[in-house]
């Protein structure tokens, strides 16, 4: 017996999105030994939220903070990921997203394919506490990662101190909890001597 159209539709878009777990993003591993890949991110970014949604000053719900975690660069698949420091690469990245957004959820039936995108734009925007959380702890996750390794990634990039602000504004400003947690790490950061051009730099 073979399954129904339905329900072989969702089984290849499962299937399809094993490819996640191959994107490659510009920061490694704790150990230095490879890149992240867009899942294990996605998976770090759902711990956060995890173990940070009862520390915010604003109420969330968790499940839907998952739920955007889970979808939000799940369009990488077709788009591929683009360097937050790469000023060409970020151009016409919005655009490319939208139509590998389009495409990759247009592969599950109309309902299924309809909510996902629905989360994604959500996420994109950031106007819901959800997703702003969500968007906070993206930028986080980054961060904490480029520290937990060594800060390898922002030296191979000349990634100065003031320039990852573009990045930790955003946690930041969204919740006093989150901006404790970016000021440890910069202060780890800067005693660690992980800078390009620190003389104490690994």
């Amino acid at each position: 017996m073979t399954a129904e159209p339905r329900l072989a539709q969702i089984l290849d878009f499962l299937l399809l999105i094993d490819r996640f777990k191959t994107i490659e993003r510009r920061g490694y591993i704790a150990d230095g030994s490879r890149r992240e890949t867009d899942a294990e991110h996605t998976w770090h970014m759902g711990l956060f939220a995890l173990l940070l949604h009862k520390e915010l000053g604003f109420e969330v719900d968790l499940g839907r903070v998952l739920t955007l975690v889970l979808v939000h660069d799940l369009v990488e698949i077709h788009a591929g990921d683009t360097y937050a420091y790469d000023e060409a690469g970020c151009v016409g990245q919005a655009e490319r997203e939208i139509a590998a957004a389009e495409r990759l959820f247009a592969e599950l039936p109309p309902d299924l394919g309809a909510g996902l995108h629905a989360w994604w734009r959500e996420f994109e925007a950031g106007e819901t506490p959800e997703a702003r959380f969500a968007k906070a702890i993206d930028r986080l996750q980054g961060f904490a990662q480029n520290y937990n390794s060594g800060g390898r990634a922002w030296r191979e990039n000349g990634i100065a101190r003031e320039r990852t602000y573009q990045r930790t504004g955003l946690p930041m400003a969204a919740d006093p909890a989150l901006r404790t947690i970016v000021e440890e790490l910069y202060r780890r950061a800067d005693r660690e001597g992980l800078w390009p051009g620190d003389a104490s730099s690994p």
